[in-house]
Protein backbone atom coordinates (compact mmCIF):
# COMPACT_ATOMS: atom_id res chain seq x y z
CA UNK A 1 0.00 0.00 0.00
CA UNK A 2 1.10 3.39 -1.20
CA UNK A 3 1.22 6.23 1.83
CA UNK A 4 -1.61 8.14 2.50
CA UNK A 5 -2.20 11.50 0.67
CA UNK A 6 -2.15 14.32 3.52
CA UNK A 7 -5.51 16.16 4.64
CA UNK A 8 -4.75 19.58 2.13
CA UNK A 9 -4.52 17.37 -0.49
CA UNK A 10 -8.00 14.64 0.22
CA UNK A 11 -9.67 18.75 1.18
CA UNK A 12 -8.00 19.85 -2.15
CA UNK A 13 -9.37 16.91 -4.16
CA UNK A 14 -12.77 16.01 -2.29
CA UNK A 15 -13.68 17.56 0.78
CA UNK A 16 -13.36 21.60 -0.72
CA UNK A 17 -13.67 20.39 -3.99
CA UNK A 18 -16.64 22.32 -5.48
CA UNK A 19 -18.78 22.38 -8.38
CA UNK A 20 -17.83 25.84 -10.11
CA UNK A 21 -20.49 28.09 -12.07
CA UNK A 22 -18.47 30.65 -12.70
CA UNK A 23 -14.86 31.67 -13.08
CA UNK A 24 -12.86 34.90 -12.51
CA UNK A 25 -11.27 36.00 -15.84
CA UNK A 26 -7.74 34.36 -16.43
CA UNK A 27 -6.57 31.98 -19.45
CA UNK A 28 -5.84 28.87 -19.36
CA UNK A 29 -2.36 27.95 -21.76
CA UNK A 30 -1.86 25.06 -24.29
CA UNK A 31 0.82 23.78 -22.21
CA UNK A 32 -1.19 23.93 -18.84
CA UNK A 33 -3.83 21.59 -20.71
CA UNK A 34 -1.03 19.10 -22.00
CA UNK A 35 0.13 19.67 -18.46
CA UNK A 36 -3.32 18.42 -17.39
CA UNK A 37 -3.80 15.61 -19.91
CA UNK A 38 -0.05 13.99 -19.20
CA UNK A 39 -1.26 13.21 -15.72
CA UNK A 40 -4.30 11.79 -16.25
CA UNK A 41 -3.42 9.61 -19.24
CA UNK A 42 -1.77 7.33 -16.34
CA UNK A 43 -5.36 6.75 -14.45
CA UNK A 44 -6.39 2.81 -15.26
CA UNK A 45 -8.77 1.74 -17.48
CA UNK A 46 -10.10 -1.78 -18.34
CA UNK A 47 -7.71 -2.92 -20.74
CA UNK A 48 -5.66 -0.32 -20.49
CA UNK A 49 -8.49 0.57 -23.78
CA UNK A 50 -8.58 4.87 -22.87
CA UNK A 51 -11.89 4.99 -24.85
CA UNK A 52 -12.33 8.86 -23.44
CA UNK A 53 -11.50 11.65 -26.18
CA UNK A 54 -11.30 15.50 -25.07
CA UNK A 55 -12.08 18.50 -27.24
CA UNK A 56 -10.54 21.61 -25.14
CA UNK A 57 -12.56 24.92 -26.78
CA UNK A 58 -10.30 27.60 -25.48
CA UNK A 59 -11.68 30.62 -28.50
CA UNK A 60 -14.30 32.47 -28.55
CA UNK A 61 -14.94 30.89 -31.98
CA UNK A 62 -14.90 27.19 -30.47
CA UNK A 63 -16.84 27.98 -27.52
CA UNK A 64 -19.57 29.65 -30.08
CA UNK A 65 -20.06 26.14 -31.63
CA UNK A 66 -20.71 25.13 -28.56
CA UNK A 67 -23.43 27.35 -27.38
CA UNK A 68 -26.78 26.16 -29.31
CA UNK A 69 -26.38 22.88 -27.84
CA UNK A 70 -26.33 24.20 -24.19
CA UNK A 71 -29.20 24.87 -21.78
CA UNK A 72 -29.60 28.59 -21.58
CA UNK A 73 -28.66 28.71 -17.64
CA UNK A 74 -25.10 27.18 -18.62
CA UNK A 75 -24.05 29.32 -21.16
CA UNK A 76 -22.60 31.77 -18.59
CA UNK A 77 -20.39 29.11 -17.26
CA UNK A 78 -18.76 28.32 -20.38
CA UNK A 79 -18.48 31.89 -21.54
CA UNK A 80 -16.40 32.54 -18.26
CA UNK A 81 -14.21 29.25 -17.70
CA UNK A 82 -10.92 29.38 -19.13
CA UNK A 83 -11.43 26.24 -21.09
CA UNK A 84 -14.50 24.19 -21.75
CA UNK A 85 -13.96 20.13 -22.34
CA UNK A 86 -16.44 18.04 -24.34
CA UNK A 87 -15.42 14.79 -22.82
CA UNK A 88 -16.44 12.05 -25.34
CA UNK A 89 -15.63 8.77 -26.12
CA UNK A 90 -14.15 6.66 -28.94
CA UNK A 91 -16.72 3.52 -30.03
CA UNK A 92 -13.85 2.30 -31.88
CA UNK A 93 -11.32 2.89 -28.98
CA UNK A 94 -10.46 -1.00 -29.87
CA UNK A 95 -8.63 0.09 -32.55
CA UNK A 96 -5.63 1.13 -30.58
CA UNK A 97 -5.86 -2.21 -28.45
CA UNK A 98 -2.80 -4.17 -30.25
CA UNK A 99 -0.48 -1.26 -29.32
CA UNK A 100 -1.76 -0.38 -26.03
CA UNK A 101 -2.53 -3.81 -24.05
CA UNK A 102 -0.33 -6.43 -25.91
CA UNK A 103 -0.86 -8.77 -22.82
CA UNK A 104 -3.60 -10.38 -24.98
CA UNK A 105 -5.60 -9.81 -28.26
CA UNK A 106 -8.61 -7.80 -26.31
CA UNK A 107 -9.57 -6.12 -29.67
CA UNK A 108 -11.18 -9.56 -30.72
CA UNK A 109 -13.69 -8.65 -27.74
CA UNK A 110 -14.95 -5.90 -29.14
CA UNK A 111 -14.48 -5.32 -32.31
CA UNK A 112 -17.26 -7.43 -33.51
CA UNK A 113 -19.66 -6.58 -30.48
CA UNK A 114 -20.43 -3.03 -30.86
CA UNK A 115 -22.95 -3.54 -27.83
CA UNK A 116 -19.94 -4.48 -25.59
CA UNK A 117 -17.56 -1.90 -27.41
CA UNK A 118 -20.34 0.57 -26.17
CA UNK A 119 -20.65 -0.19 -23.30
CA UNK A 120 -16.82 -0.24 -22.14
CA UNK A 121 -16.11 2.66 -24.00
CA UNK A 122 -18.85 4.66 -22.21
CA UNK A 123 -18.31 3.34 -18.74
CA UNK A 124 -14.31 3.96 -18.71
CA UNK A 125 -14.53 7.39 -20.64
CA UNK A 126 -16.60 8.19 -18.11
CA UNK A 127 -14.08 7.08 -15.44
CA UNK A 128 -11.18 9.32 -17.39
CA UNK A 129 -13.78 12.16 -17.21
CA UNK A 130 -13.87 11.64 -13.66
CA UNK A 131 -10.04 11.64 -13.90
CA UNK A 132 -10.16 14.74 -15.89
CA UNK A 133 -11.32 15.99 -12.38
CA UNK A 134 -9.60 15.40 -10.19
CA UNK A 135 -6.19 15.54 -12.09
CA UNK A 136 -7.14 19.23 -12.66
CA UNK A 137 -8.20 19.83 -9.11
CA UNK A 138 -4.94 17.89 -7.82
CA UNK A 139 -3.20 20.57 -10.15
CA UNK A 140 -4.66 23.63 -8.70
CA UNK A 141 -7.69 24.17 -10.79
CA UNK A 142 -11.19 24.79 -10.51
CA UNK A 143 -13.69 22.74 -11.90
CA UNK A 144 -17.52 22.71 -12.64
CA UNK A 145 -19.05 19.48 -14.92
CA UNK A 146 -22.03 19.85 -16.54
CA UNK A 147 -24.75 18.21 -18.34
CA UNK A 148 -27.21 20.44 -19.66
CA UNK A 149 -26.98 20.36 -22.90
CA UNK A 150 -27.78 18.35 -26.20
CA UNK A 151 -25.84 15.52 -27.29
CA UNK A 152 -26.90 14.99 -30.57
CA UNK A 153 -25.72 19.07 -31.28
CA UNK A 154 -22.68 18.65 -29.91
CA UNK A 155 -21.88 15.22 -32.02
CA UNK A 156 -23.32 16.73 -35.18
CA UNK A 157 -20.90 19.83 -34.74
CA UNK A 158 -17.85 18.62 -33.66
CA UNK A 159 -18.00 14.53 -34.15
CA UNK A 160 -20.14 14.48 -37.50
CA UNK A 161 -18.65 11.04 -38.57
CA UNK A 162 -19.94 9.44 -35.97
CA UNK A 163 -16.76 7.81 -34.32
CA UNK A 164 -17.44 9.80 -31.26
CA UNK A 165 -19.92 10.03 -28.89
CA UNK A 166 -20.50 13.21 -26.46
CA UNK A 167 -20.61 12.28 -22.54
CA UNK A 168 -20.15 15.27 -20.38
CA UNK A 169 -18.74 18.88 -20.40
CA UNK A 170 -16.52 20.41 -18.00
CA UNK A 171 -15.45 24.02 -17.47
CA UNK A 172 -11.81 24.63 -16.12
CA UNK A 173 -10.65 28.08 -14.79
CA UNK A 174 -8.02 29.16 -12.67
CA UNK A 175 -10.39 30.26 -10.06
CA UNK A 176 -13.39 30.36 -8.97
CA UNK A 177 -15.94 33.02 -8.67
CA UNK A 178 -17.07 32.27 -5.35
CA UNK A 179 -20.07 34.01 -5.99
CA UNK A 180 -21.35 31.64 -8.22
CA UNK A 181 -20.73 28.18 -5.84
CA UNK A 182 -23.84 26.79 -4.32
CA UNK A 183 -24.46 26.02 -0.93
CA UNK A 184 -23.10 22.45 -0.57
CA UNK A 185 -25.32 19.82 -0.55
CA UNK A 186 -26.20 17.24 2.08
CA UNK A 187 -24.25 13.70 1.32
CA UNK A 188 -26.11 10.58 1.55
CA UNK A 189 -24.70 8.72 4.68
CA UNK A 190 -22.80 5.19 4.11
CA UNK A 191 -25.99 2.86 4.95
CA UNK A 192 -27.87 4.66 2.97
CA UNK A 193 -25.91 3.89 -0.27
CA UNK A 194 -23.15 0.65 1.04
CA UNK A 195 -23.16 -2.45 2.18
CA UNK A 196 -20.48 -4.60 3.49
CA UNK A 197 -21.18 -8.25 3.03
Amino acid sequence: MTSKLNDAALNQLFIDGRTVHGFLPDEITDAQIHEIYDLIKWAPTAFNLQAARFVFLKSKEAKARLMPALTPGNVPQVESAGVTVIIAYDTQFYEHLPTQFTAMDAKAIFDKNPEAANIAGFRNGSMQGGYLILGARALGYACGAMSGFDNAKVNAEFFADGRFKSNFLLNIGHQADTTKIWPRGPRLAFDQVAQIL
